[in-house]
């Protein structure tokens, strides 16, 4: 095997969009991510905003935000790699992330809607 084709084997050193990360890019990543972590972590144990629903709606921002950072950040997803199919699963995971997101909203208000309370008699008899 030639040194020319050794060089152009090994599967380095070919451009084919794909964003590639870098030590700084993964550090601007891990910043971000840990900043936001903390505020909503801070939001929840603090409690600046007095409401919770918009204390959740704000901390579901939050989250929405992480999962781009971590798309771009971490899985260098970018509208050149891949000949464009990263834009495809980007739409699939905001999907997705909408779905889960509004079916738990759903599911919460219903259940704190439709449970019954128990009261202190129910309590006593209960087996």
């Amino acid at each position: 095997m030639s040194a020319e084709t050794a060089h152009h084997g090994d599967g380095h050193g070919h451009h084919d969009g794909a964003s590639h990360g870098s030590l700084g890019g993964y550090v601007t990543g891990f910043v971000l991510s840990v900043i936001l972590t903390a505020i909503p972590f801070w939001l929840v144990m603090a409690r600046p905003i007095e409401s919770a629903l918009w204390t959740g709606i704000v901390i579901m921002a939050f989250a929405a935000v992480q999962i781009v950072v971590h798309m771009i950040y971490f899985l260098h997803m970018n509208t050149k790699s891949e000949g464009g199919w990263t834009i495809l699963a980007l739409i699939f995971t905001v999907t997705l992330v909408v779905i889960t997101l509004t079916g738990s909203l759903w599911v919460m208000h219903h259940l704190n809607t439709n449970m019954m309370p128990m009261s202190a008699h129910d309590m006593r008899h209960a087996p």
